[in-house]
């Protein structure tokens, strides 16, 4: 059956061509396995809430019938504007269109948020740029802009509201604006495309705009609310779609409702944030999080933005998903809210989970894969500029900045054929990491740190689960002994100036590029000399070695302008003569690097890398392989270019082509 939908059409009809519904939901409460609901151009101010499940092979399709032409929002327009003094306006809104959640009552607050400044989940738009919200009506009028705001120029846009009655009052400093003679819009609802019910399987979203939506902080041990998100679920396909403009997360792939699990620390602050953390993956069992229910989503050519916590997030409802081909950035740019999930991508238990192929630029973070990234690959994506611009101060309470960050998990995780060119390119408070022909920019950090904590004078390990291979089920728990790491066939470039050289490697904004910081931790040999059992014949007797770090191997790399290199590093090029650059220019929506660095390489090879050469991740003793757990061997380069066995380090087989090289389009 196929359903259409039709915002401009005369009245409301029955769903068929000739008479089109006029709202998207109501082809969502009828939509039966193998229906398609086609949606003309125009826009959709509602919540779309999917009451019926597709199946694998009979999905339920929502498509825009014009790319990007039908526009879902959580937005209405205001035109009512009193105007006060200068470039201040106020206007009034009855809560009655509110229903039972208010925007301008509920707040961005929960577990791991850690701004000072409690933000609305509503938000005020001005021509599609989402205004600052401001503590009080003086600082509205002062006209001020944050001073922790990537982008001052659009900080001068400020807004504030307040109750009064039944009415939600809204002042807005629109500058040299007149609010109405532009176009002026409040979000007013929570999410946009989203089931209520848990189980809504196998629905494919095609093509739409979806914007403006008045998410709440999306914690890992909580409910995690997005613009558009499949709510526990298996078998999402969410394509060719513009993700924009919501106050907290994009897209969610996360966790459903637990009562009993539910902002836990928040609402009783008497058991730590991170047991609760371990809670939720033992009660996520027992709530059917299992290889055959949940995840094996995929997001595709999607261009992610402008979203205040992150574009994609996730906490084990991810599991078994690929992200791909999207454009995201832009993310966490205002500062105005801050606290531990912010990033272009935040995921909690990625377990096999692909990110390829995207490019992923100007977000607080880039990636963040935190806990039980087990089997997570990150590979052939461009990352840059992921970090605050020049001048702008790190706002209370948020985050550090870094290309990809790998926290508390056991691996395997891989790493491989990216470019990574932002100031902090890899953080890996983790064990079992490989990274892989990369061009990396900038440095690793939290390199042996990030991890425990000391309370009470003693140390506090965090202890994090591993999984049966390729499933959910847990087969233990662990803290990070640290090492465990494969860097192989990398190329590193100290791009960027230090300019704090008392920071060291346990930073999180260490500076200085390069292996060196693996020189604290063994070989193989060295490491496994410890468990002769000759030597050490009884089980206390190992102790020492049971808890100490673990090994790391690192060859094949090359290293420019001061780039440092592990002391047992053996096939390695080290060129300390040639000053390279290598920069990112955008011309006509395609992007570019442009370098020299690859002329410097000369005749330096390194071995092709394989699933069997890189070995098995210690703690769940899985390998480097595919989700299906086949091998993988590395002889494809950023591009999927064929490379030759006497191959070259970095994420590219070759150099042809010049100087310049298009990496996204």
């Amino acid at each position: 059956m196929v359903y259409y939908v039709d915002a401009n059409a005369f009245r409301n009809g029955d769903g068929s061509e000739n008479a089109p519904f006029k709202q998207i939901n109501a082809a969502a409460k009828i939509a039966k396995p193998g229906d398609e609901v086609i949606v003309k151009a125009g826009i959709y101010r509602e919540r779309v809430v999917p009451q019926n499940a597709g199946e694998e092979s009979a999905r339920i399709t929502y498509r825009s019938e014009e790319p990007l032409g039908a526009v879902i929002t959580g937005a209405e327009l205001i035109t009512d504007w009193k105007k006060e003094k200068g470039g201040i306006y106020s206007t009034r809104v009855n809560n009655s269109i509110f229903g039972d959640f208010n925007p301008y009552v509920e707040r961005v607050f929960g577990d791991w948020y850690f701004s000072p400044k409690i933000r609305h989940t509503g938000a005020v738009f001005i021509n599609d740029l989402m205004m600052y919200e401001t503590d009080s009506l003086a600082e509205l009028k002062a006209g001020k802009p944050d001073p922790f705001a990537w982008h001052p120029e659009e900080a001068k846009y400020l807004w504030y509201t307040e109750q009064d009655g039944d009415e939600t009052v809204i002042y807005a400093n629109f500058q040299k604006l007149d609010p109405t003679k532009e176009k002026v819009e409040i979000s007013v609802r929570r999410n946009c495309f989203m089931p209520d019910e848990n189980g809504i399987n196998y629905i494919t979203v095609s093509g739409f705009a979806i914007n403006k939506a008045a998410t709440t902080w999306a914690p890992p041990a909580a409910y995690q609310d997005g613009m558009i998100g499949p709510h526990w679920s298996k078998g999402w396909i969410i394509e060719d779609c513009e993700i924009s403009n919501s106050k907290c997360c994009g897209i969610s792939l996360g966790k459903y409702l637990d009562p009993e699990n539910d902002m836990y620390f928040t609402k009783h602050h008497v058991k730590s944030p991170t047991q609760m953390e371990r809670d939720a993956v033992c009660r996520g069992q027992y709530h059917g999080w299992l290889k055959e229910n949940i995840g094996h989503h995929i997001v595709r050519r999607c261009n992610i933005h402008h979203c205040e916590q992150t574009g994609i997030v996730g906490r084990m409802g991810g599991v078994f998903s690929t992200i791909e081909d999207c454009h995201i950035h832009h993310v966490c740019n205002s500062q105005q809210l801050g606290g531990a999930e912010t990033a272009g991508i935040k995921l909690h238990a990625a377990i096999d989970v692909t990110i390829r192929r995207n490019h992923i630029h100007d977000c607080i973070q880039g990636v963040w894969l935190d806990w039980q990234a087990q089997g997570a690959r990150i590979s052939q994506n461009l990352m840059h500029d992921n970090c605050r611009p020049e001048g702008i101060e790190q706002a209370p309470g948020a985050m550090f900045n870094t290309d990809v960050f790998i926290e508390v998990g056991h691996g395997p995780t891989l790493i491989d054929n990216n470019l990574l060119l932002s100031p902090v390119s890899i953080t890996i408070p983790s064990e079992g990491i490989a990274v892989v022909h990369n061009l990396v920019l900038g440095s690793f950090s939290l390199i042996n740190s990030g991890v425990d904590s000391i309370v009470n004078d003693q140390r506090e390990p965090r202890y994090t689960p591993y999984h049966i291979r390729h499933r959910t089920e847990v087969a233990g728990f662990m803290t990070i002994l640290h090492g465990d790491d494969r860097v192989y066939n990398n190329i590193f470039v100290q791009q960027y100036k230090v300019t704090d050289k008392k920071k060291t490697p346990q930073d999180s904004d260490y500076q200085v590029v390069g292996t060196a910081p693996f020189d604290i931790f063994p070989t193989y040999e060295d490491w496994a000399d410890q468990f002769d059992f000759e030597k050490h014949p009884d089980m206390g007797g190992l102790a020492k070695a049971h808890f100490g770090h673990l090994p790391v191997w690192i060859d094949g790399n090359a290293y420019f302008d001061g780039a440092t290199v592990y002391k047992k590093e053996k096939n390695k090029l080290v060129d300390k003569k040639s000053k390279v650059s290598v920069t990112v220019t955008e011309k006509k929506g395609s992007w570019f690097i442009k370098t020299d660095l690859f002329d410097k390489l000369g005749d330096f090879t390194c071995n092709i890398m394989t699933t069997e050469a890189l070995g098995k991740a210690f703690q769940p003793e899985q390998y480097y392989e595919n989700p299906d757990g086949t091998p993988i061997t590395f002889d494809e380069d950023y591009f999927g270019t064929h490379r030759d066995p006497s191959a070259i380090p970095g994420p590219f087989a070759s150099v042809a082509g010049g100087k310049e090289i298009k990496v996204f389009c």
